[in-house]
Formats: C-alpha cells, structure tokens, sequence
C-alpha cells in the first residue's frame, strides 16, 4: 500500500511508529486516529508541534 501525505499529495513517506508517517517533501509528521488526521511540525529539539 502507497501512503500519500495528506498535506502535499507526495509518496515520499517513511513509517515513524504505528499508525504514524514522516513526509521527506514537506517535512511533516503525521498520524491516523480514527477518521482523523493530525499533523505535526517536527521542532529542533526533537518536539512534535501539532498545526
């Protein structure tokens, strides 16, 4: 199965952690919950920052 980024439509996704996904193209992480899709700004530190 081919996972798309849900911010940029790119298939350049690795898998981070269940149900979680990094997108090389826009430097993203996200995950799935349920019917919803959250997004995360990876900071310098290392820190998730939902937008």
């Amino acid at each position: 199965m081919l996972v798309k980024c849900p911010l940029c439509g790119s298939r350049a996704v690795g898998k981070v952690g269940i149900e979680q996904y990094y997108c090389w193209d826009c430097f993203i992480e996200y995950q799935y919950q349920g019917n919803n899709t959250r997004l995360y700004v990876v900071e310098a530190d290392g820190n998730l920052m939902e937008i």
